[in-house]
């Protein structure tokens, strides 16, 4: 529609005469008319006569010789309203006495209303045709008039149709109006008159009775001799016999010059036509079209021509959605191949019926493929845009695009591949969360995940699930690398050493500080959409997604443990391994080494901080009860015990020697446990959690690692602590 409204404003009439021109210029050319010659008055035959106007005896000379050649029609394309002396009596009886002589008269005039009156003797006898030729507003001629009224509604035929009715008797062809119609037909040819729309015109004069002027050549196209070669006789007795003769100037001093489709070529100036050779064009066609049917220039009405149009937008738009469903991708090499045959379909199919006659829209469907083609891919890149936006808050750019761009992005289902998972956690924030309003939770997750998720992205990693306070990223989905173990530490490691700087943002409002544990695991997975068409997830599901949550599960507060596949992976010589430890995780069989990393070096070159632990004796040791943390529930045992030594992280735990070896727990259980106030035995502290690291039972001790202290306890401890130090 778009197309429609400018092809409707004229704006695209230019280029629609450009193709116009640029089809006649290379279509065949026929043979050449030998019905039709011409005798050319150039600068030489001026010279010759010694003035600017051939005189009166001179042209009276010529058509005696012309007569006497016996042609079906001579025609004179010079204006003869005036005498021009000497010679001019002679003249008239030759105008008198040659029946089948037609001259000009120009009926419309120029832009000041002028015309030019036809020779009086001619006037008389009824031979004479109006040559006025309309010019587009490029300066070009396309159409030449059938016929045309005058000011007293008197029908005039054009110098071209009279000439080819003079030729056309001897063949008992005649021209008549077809009843009920305002079109002509001569012989078997109706020649529609043209239309102030048709073709590539918008809004064009259309008065009188015009038709495209079908050329059928170039300037230098007809038989062509000058009035010296005839007044001398260098020219053959019966040269013009049974022909037309036609009469003009064709020196550019007499400025009878008109530009044609066939005046512009790329590389070259405008080559003008003589107007008398434009006339030659314009009669051979009246005469082909009724002789040999050779085709008129016809166009289709406008319904046909806009429905043409839309076939073509139609066809763009569906392959380019189809495309682009295809192959998710926008503005490729590929939609500009499929744009280019689109164009080349055009530009053939509409040359192939040019040949045959028939002058179709050329621009307009060219600009509706593309705007079709641009609308289709604008349209999907900002639908894309939309799912990205809202998309990439929970996948990386990397799995986004692979939703978008592959052909397999968006179908239901996985396929197994080598992934490094990481999973992250904080430390007691559940218990943390539980001392604050939601808005205040909301607040902090938020800068903590503002600043964590830059840091995931900026390895490459692809955001998998955020849950709550924890999260799961993938290296090596959708997209697989050679680093993708290598990055997952690195991040891991520029992920806790980023804590200290959101540290700094809460404590500003008042908040405890937080600690995160990593984990990281290698190993097989199956990757992809899982879900339904109605909900669907991109993410990894397997035994080794599951072990990266287990060996998580095991990490303290700054902490980041790798399994053995993931430092094999990045290479031991490249990590910087603290420690190592033996675990069984639930559901598996056998026992698992997985180690603590402090760094990776290479084109990483990351390192956390070494932090000594100093354990400090209480000087009066702290009473407390403890439960045992199992899963997401509490058990319902109470044990007793002291805290007798304490750090800024931990602190060892002493139960009654007499005990069972029950009341120890057991290494990496998690446990909370309550301070009894030294000086009211009856008030027990918030809840404090914490993870065993260590256990010595002959000693009945064992070490944990705080994961969450209310703010109360921190300051109790905190002055504990700085006691023992001042000791």
């Amino acid at each position: 529609m778009l197309v429609i409204l400018l092809r409707l404003t004229g704006i695209l009439q230019l280029w629609e005469w450009g193709t116009y021109d640029f089809y006649i210029r290379n279509r065949p050319l026929p043979p050449r008319d030998k019905r039709i010659v011409i005798v050319g008055i150039d600068e030489a035959d001026i010279r010759r006569v010694g003035r600017g106007t051939i005189p009166d005896a001179t042209l009276a000379k010529l058509l005696k010789k012309l007569k006497a050649m016996e042609p079906r029609a001579i025609g004179l394309d010079i204006y003869r309203n005036l005498p021009v002396p000497p010679g001019y009596r002679e003249l008239v009886r030759v105008f008198q006495n040659t029946p089948n002589l037609v001259g000009i008269q120009k009926v419309v005039g120029d832009e000041r209303g002028e015309g030019v009156a036809p020779p009086p003797a001619l006037k008389e006898k009824g031979q004479v045709g109006a040559n006025d030729t309309p010019v587009d507003a490029d300066n070009r001629s396309r159409r030449g008039l059938f016929y045309l009224d005058n000011k007293d509604g008197e029908i005039i035929y054009s110098f071209a149709l009279h000439l080819a009715l003079l030729y056309l008797e001897q063949e008992n062809i005649k021209a008549e109006r077809l009843e009920g119609t305002h079109s002509w037909r001569v012989g078997n040819q109706v020649f529609p008159p043209f239309q102030k729309n048709d073709g590539g015109y918008v809004r064009t004069d259309a008065r009188g009775y015009q038709l495209l002027i079908n050329y059928r050549g170039p300037s230098g196209h007809f038989e062509t001799v000058s009035l010296t070669d005839i007044l001398d006789g260098q020219v053959p007795p019966d040269w013009g016999r049974d022909r037309i003769i036609l009469i003009g100037a064709v020196g550019e001093s007499f400025n009878d010059l008109f530009y044609t489709p066939y005046s512009s070529y790329l590389l070259t100036p405008p080559i003008p036509m003589a107007g008398v050779e434009l006339q030659a064009n314009f009669i051979s066609q009246i005469i082909s079209a009724a002789l040999n049917e050779r085709p008129l220039i016809k166009t289709w009405s406008e319904s046909q021509e806009w429905l043409w149009i839309f076939i073509w937008s139609g066809i763009s738009a569906t392959v380019t959605w189809h495309w682009q469903n295809q192959t998710k991708k926008f503005l490729s090499l590929t939609l500009l191949k499929h744009l280019t045959l689109e164009a080349g379909i055009i530009f053939i199919s509409t040359y192939t019926m040019f040949i045959w006659g028939w002058w179709l829209p050329v621009v307009p469907p060219l600009l509706a493929i593309v705007v079709s083609s641009f609308a289709i891919t604008g349209y999907v890149a900002g639908t894309a845009s939309v799912i990205r936006k809202t998309f990439a808050r929970y996948h990386s750019n990397e799995i986004v695009k692979n939703l978008l761009e592959s052909k397999e992005g968006l179908k239901i289902g996985g396929k197994r591949q080598c992934i490094t998972v990481l999973t992250s956690d904080l430390r007691g924030f559940t218990a943390f969360s539980e001392q604050l309003s939601p808005e205040s939770v909301v607040e902090i997750i938020n800068i903590y995940l503002k600043d964590i998720l830059k840091i995931i992205t900026k390895y490459g990693g692809s955001i998998d699930k955020l849950l709550g306070d924890g999260i799961m990223v993938l290296f090596g989905a959708p997209i697989a690398r050679e680093d993708d173990a290598q990055r997952a530490v690195a991040c891991a490691v520029a992920m806790q050493l980023e804590m200290k700087s959101i540290n700094q943002k809460i404590k500003v409002l008042g908040w405890p500080t937080l600690e995160m544990g990593i984990g990281i695991h290698t190993g097989d997975a199956v990757v992809g959409n899982i879900g339904s068409e109605e909900h669907t997830e991109y993410t990894a599901i397997g035994w080794e997604v599951n072990l990266a949550f287990r060996i998580e599960s095991y990490a303290t507060g700054n902490q980041i443990l790798i399994s053995n596949a993931t430092r094999v992976a990045v290479g031991n010589s490249q990590l910087r391994i603290d420690s190592m430890k033996e675990i069984r995780p639930k559901g598996i069989s056998h026992p698992i080494n997985i180690y603590e990393v402090g760094g990776i070096s290479g084109k990483y070159n990351l390192f956390l901080p070494k932090e000594e632990e100093i354990l400090l004796p209480i000087e009066q040791p702290i009473r407390i009860f403890y439960l045992i943390v199992e899963g997401k529930h509490i058990s319902n045992t109470v044990f007793n015990g002291k805290l007798v030594k304490l750090s800024q992280r931990g602190a060892v735990i002493e139960i009654n020697r007499y005990a069972s070896e029950d009341s120890l727990p057991l290494i990496h259980s998690n446990i909370q446990l309550n301070l009894l106030n030294p000086s009211n035995k009856s008030f027990m502290s918030e809840h404090v959690y914490g993870k065993v690291l260590k256990r010595e039972e002959a000693s009945k001790t064992f070490y944990i690692r705080f994961t969450f202290k209310p703010k109360s306890v921190i300051e109790e401890l905190d002055s504990l602590y700085q006691s023992s130090l001042q000791r």
